[in-house]
């Protein structure tokens, strides 16, 4: 998978922001969700605030509403999404047993793939979580990371750490104060292609993709009256937009490069 571009990225916000932003909204027409930063899904600094974002906004227009985008840390947002009246909800979320009893989920708003990213120098964790063993795995707080990956840790079988988000935890590895860390791939791509990030820095890093399969997320409505409604509307009108196609337009417009991390050690 190619890193994603990150210049000229301005260049976009014609073609990717719903029209409806540009137009007088009343407020009653305003629908608000908490959100993380997670870059290149959903971010206040990228087109349309990202590809997970571009896909809730486009079907929201479609339905008469402006979307608004409020960011905090993963565990306040959500926090936020599910217990303040402010918010509908809050994404980009992946859907767990868990969760259902939390969230009215929407249809997918977009693709992940999570992966291990590990320091080249010190050879591959392996291709599996069961080769994992003893070593000290970051994670970010909050986060899901998959039905098999979760059991493991609450079985002891796997030893993890809580960061507050995929950029420190990545500075972390960088540091060896984590041998591994559990990161969306996208996100990993764009972190690394990003100014924090030095190119002597990112040639160190490596990842492998076949501990984990490829996973949807979704906007979680908050789990009553009104968020089932939201729920089906939304649903409904997302039939009517091709979300396929806006989401492989989106990376294609992010211009990816030839060069991407290697898959093997």
């Amino acid at each position: 998978m190619p890193f994603l571009r990150t210049v000229a990225l301005s260049l976009l916000t014609c073609c990717i922001v719903p029209a409806v932003q540009a137009q007088v909204v009343p407020a009653t027409r305003i629908v608000r969700f908490a959100t993380d930063d997670w870059p290149p899904f959903v971010s206040p600094r990228l087109p349309a605030e990202g590809m997970s974002a571009a896909m809730v906004s486009a079907v929201f227009e479609r339905m008469g509403y402006l979307v608004k985008y409020e960011y905090f840390p993963w565990k306040r947002t959500m926090q936020l999404g599910l217990g303040s009246p402010r918010y509908a909800g809050f994404m980009a979320v992946w859907r767990t047993p868990e969760r259902e009893k939390l969230c009215h989920f929407s249809v997918p708003i977009g693709n992940t793939h999570g992966v291990l990213a590990y320091l080249k120098e010190d050879g591959s964790p392996g291709a599996s979580l069961q080769e994992l063993g003893k070593l000290r795995i970051g994670t970010v707080a909050g986060y899901a990371n998959g039905e098999q990956f979760d059991a493991m840790v609450a079985r002891g079988e796997l030893h993890t750490e809580e960061g507050l988000n995929d950029a420190t935890n990545l500075k972390k590895l960088l540091i060896r104060r984590y041998r591994v860390i559990v990161i969306e791939r996208h996100v990993l791509q764009h972190l690394v292609m990003g100014p924090e990030f030095s190119k002597a820095e990112r040639e160190r890093i490596g990842f492998v993709d076949t501990a984990f399969r490829e996973r949807p997320v979704h906007v979680c409505f908050k789990r009553d009256a009104d968020g089932a409604l939201l729920q089906k509307r939304f649903n409904e009108a997302a039939r009517e937009v091709d979300l396929a196609r806006l989401e492989r337009d989106y990376w294609k417009r992010l211009e990816q490069i030839p060069a991407g991390l290697p898959l093997a050690p």
